[in-house]
């Protein structure tokens, strides 16, 4: 009986690698269109879109380490569980379901008379399950694994 490795068409995933490297790359996106200016018009078109064309002015503002925070927590956690879960279909769902999830932030927040700063958290949480999506797909994950045989079948 001789042992050959099963062919796989996809190269084997790894998670930790991957989510770290997503993250990171979500995180400085964000952080690097903050840093060329534009966060800013895009938090101010949300605000003025919420404000229903009242000037967007909103008298108080989220703290920056907040956003930073989230922001980091969204682009870190959200590709850990879209390469965790098998299905592209469950994978599609957690990313659409994080996105839908920080864009609510904005009228909430604007609701308790906060500035939806929400730019940042949106831009990355929406690259960071792209990427994940990408990745999963060309790559085979641990939990796509099909199976092993039970005991008691034979060949």
């Amino acid at each position: 009986m001789t042992m050959e490795k099963a062919y796989h068409p996809r190269p084997a995933g790894h998670l930790l690698l991957a989510t770290a490297s997503i993250g990171a790359l979500s995180c400085l996106l964000a952080a690097s269109l903050g840093g060329f200016g534009i966060l800013e018009p895009l938090n101010q078109s949300f605000a003025n879109a919420l404000s229903q064309g009242h000037g967007g002015h909103f008298p108080k503002t989220i703290p920056g380490w907040l956003a930073h925070a989230l922001t980091a927590i969204f682009s870190f956690a959200l590709p850990l569980s879209i390469l965790a879960v098998p299905g592209t279909w469950r994978r599609s769902l957690l990313a659409i379901t994080a996105v839908v999830l920080v864009a609510g932030w904005a009228p909430v927040l604007s609701l308790a008379a906060y500035s939806p700063d929400i730019a940042a958290p949106f831009i990355a949480t929406l690259w960071s399950g792209i990427c994940a999506l990408s990745y999963a797909g060309n790559h085979r994950m641990a939990c796509d694994e099909p199976p092993s045989e039970l005991p008691h079948e034979t060949h």
